[in-house]
């Protein structure tokens, strides 16, 4: 039995859960033990008690990295709501992304409960231009007007991989995995050998100050072009 699954298993059991969903790259076939998250939707039909999440999230191995997004079932249409949402063993509160609710809808599956498809809309390669051009211009340009946030190695690997998933989705209406990203990321032929290292839990270190210059550069030509698209 998987990690997921013994999850599953403990949040069934709870009876305030009726529905556990995939998302993320387990989803997409793109997961790399050790390396990416798990990323996991929970459908409840009530915001929980945050004692109740942290509960079922009790000695579950952090290396595992595994979030949950508890979403109570009547504000599953609204897309600016903010839901309980488990992650690096704190709680938080965030919406349930564009990105995400098209990884569920496209890729997504069932640990128990509902298809993703029975209770999400379809996403449309307009739906999916649109969540892509969300995340740019909402938490990316935030993110570009501090260049300083680019020096930590794990933001600038993650802003490379996301800015080409974001161009690709703003092309073709398609999602991205990381792992194909990285071969379409802006970014000079050795640092790409290292991001791919990297992403297949090799130990590559790249020069700081230099690849955190090469992702905030990316980053702003990135969210100025998805704010401007006819520019």
């Amino acid at each position: 039995m998987t990690a997921v699954d013994e999850f599953g298993d403990r949040l069934r059991a709870t009876g305030w859960v009726t529905d556990l969903l995939v998302a993320g790259s387990l989803a997409t076939g793109d997961h790399i033990p050790g390396v990416s998250d798990l990323d996991l939707v929970a459908i409840v039909p009530a915001a929980p008690d945050p004692a109740r999440i942290a509960e079922a999230h009790a000695g579950v191995d952090p290396a595992l990295a595994l979030g949950c997004v508890y979403v109570a079932e009547d504000r599953l249409g609204d897309l600016a709501a903010e839901h309980p949402t488990w992650t690096h063993g704190v709680l938080v509160h965030r919406i349930l992304s564009g990105v995400t609710r098209a990884e569920l809808v496209r890729h997504g599956y069932p640990v128990f409960g509902r298809r993703p498809a029975e209770l999400l809309p379809p996403m449309t390669a307009d739906d999916i231009r649109a969540a892509a051009r969300a995340e740019l211009t909402g938490y990316w340009a935030w993110a570009a007007r501090r260049p300083w946030l680019f020096a930590d190695p794990a933001l600038a690997d993650l802003s490379l991989t996301s800015m080409a998933r974001g161009r690709h989705a703003l092309r073709h209406g398609t999602l991205l995995t990381k792992s194909a990203a990285i071969e379409e990321a802006s970014a000079p032929p050795w640092l790409i050998a290292q991001l791919r290292d990297r992403r297949r839990g090799g130990t590559a270190r790249s020069p700081r100050l230099r690849t955190a210059w090469l992702a905030w550069r990316d980053a702003r030509r990135t969210v100025a072009a998805a704010r401007h698209p006819t520019a």
